[in-house]
């Protein structure tokens, strides 16, 4: 089956549905957003996915973002929407960029 099949019935070998052409539009959108606001490069990995949280009490959807400044460093946050519904004001302001960090060596289940 191709990567491109029909989104509407194809399941993946991890249960869960494939997603459609809107979806990879709008983790496209997110990673424009996400490498404008921090002022990535086209060349810096940036990560977009999409969860559901198994932790009770969190929203029923969050979109995960990570992305990697030159120097190496991991970035990331959370927005508790599903990607589709992501806007280019959830993606957080660019002097927040160094708090988005975390600390070292902390391994928390909900990061």
């Amino acid at each position: 089956m191709s990567l491109w099949a029909d989104a509407s019935r194809a399941s993946t070998a991890f249960g869960g549905l494939r997603k459609g052409i809107v979806h990879l539009e709008a983790v496209e959108r997110v990673k424009d957003a996400t490498r404008s606001r921090f002022g990535l490069g086209y060349d810096d990995t940036i990560l977009v996915a999409e969860s559901v949280p198994a932790l009770p009490g969190f929203p029923p959807h969050e979109t995960k973002v990570v992305f990697w400044t030159a120097d190496g460093t991991r970035h990331h946050f959370r927005v508790f929407k599903p990607v589709e519904d992501v806007a280019d004001e959830d993606v957080p302001p660019a002097w927040m960029r160094e708090s988005l960090t975390g600390a070292e060596g902390v391994d928390c289940p909900c990061c």
